[in-house]
């Protein structure tokens, strides 16, 4: 089992200094991955619908910083040692794939091995028409043949493609990505579609949950996942061939009244909560732990490594 954070590349915190300062103590409090999310542009008004809001509201503040995040992985990367460094999660529609190929080769290969790409479809329509992409229909399955290209890219000597929207020959593709056959594909979302691509070209599952539309409690978790091992199989894969990842925020605190939310109150129960998600199968974690300074957010990271995670390792 391992454990992952957020780094804060998006909003107030984005500066170099917090993110150079969050990874750097994720490393040195032992977690094994972080993360940076993907956004290109915030339009000023945006009607797409937010998956992860209960409204559909986007969350986002257009005049706040967000850092491009195969940048930013660049960057962590001469800042830390050890820790992998992943996508939470890259929109693959929004990038033409064999220059996004030869970067995320790069970084492995630069970083000796510590990238994990976190791919997405996109939910934001005025996003893909500002950067001039007439795909959003057809998201899914431009990031499917993306993912294809990428691979082709990566792990042959003589690549060579012919798609729908990437055709190539007679072509060298170097260096090659340290990892082998290359760095992990983790595929975000929790629709059916993205449990079919995640069965079918991902090294894992990687759904948000706990935010309302997006559930994802345990039972629910359970049931997906024996879903996603049927359509593994289904595609000729090994049934367990694809990780289950499980993103969700943490929160110490619990409401004075009402239920208490998973993965919100004590150590304990937060604790407890962890332990149902790994019976049913997560493999791994990754949790946005908030708060409104760097200096919270450190202390709830440190809190997590030292009160929490001895309890279900």
């Amino acid at each position: 089992m391992t454990f992952g954070c957020r780094i804060p590349n998006r909003g107030p915190l984005a500066t170099p200094e917090n993110l150079r300062t969050v990874a750097t103590r994720a490393e040195e409090l032992g977690f094994d991955h972080a993360w940076v999310s993907d956004h290109i542009i915030i339009p000023t008004e945006v009607s797409s619908s937010y998956p992860y809001s209960a409204t559909g509201a986007s969350p986002f503040d257009a005049d706040l910083p967000y850092c491009e995040p195969l940048a930013a992985i660049g960057y962590l990367a001469g800042c830390t040692q050890r820790i992998k460094l992943g996508t939470h999660v890259l929109v693959v529609p929004y990038r033409e794939p064999i220059l996004t190929a030869k970067i995320v080769s790069t970084l492995d290969y630069m970083s000796e091995g510590r990238v994990i790409l976190g791919v997405g479809v996109g939910w934001m329509e005025e996003e893909f028409k500002t950067l001039g992409l007439n795909t959003f229909a057809e998201r899914g399955r431009v990031t499917d043949e993306y993912l294809r290209i990428f691979k082709e890219l990566w792990t042959k000597d003589d690549p060579e493609y012919q798609g729908s929207y990437g055709r190539f020959s007679g072509i060298k593709f170097s260096p090659k990505p340290a990892q082998s056959p290359h760095p992990p594909i983790w595929i975000g979302g929790h629709t059916p579609a993205a449990l079919r691509r995640a069965a079918q070209l991902g090294d894992g599952w990687m759904p948000i949950g706990l935010r309302p539309p997006a559930e994802l409690e345990p039972e629910e978790m359970a049931d997906l996942i024996d879903r996603l091992r049927d359509l593994t199989e289904k595609a000729g894969r090994p049934r367990e061939a694809v990780d289950v990842i499980f993103s969700t925020d943490l929160h110490f605190d619990s409401p004075a009244d009402g239920p208490r939310r998973t993965m919100a109150g004590t150590t304990e129960e937060i604790g407890a909560d962890i332990v149902l998600y790994q019976q049913v199968g997560v493999e791994h974690f990754t949790f946005e732990f908030g708060g409104n300074s760097v200096e919270q957010l450190l202390e709830n990271m440190e809190r997590f490594a030292k009160d929490v995670r001895p309890q279900v390792e």
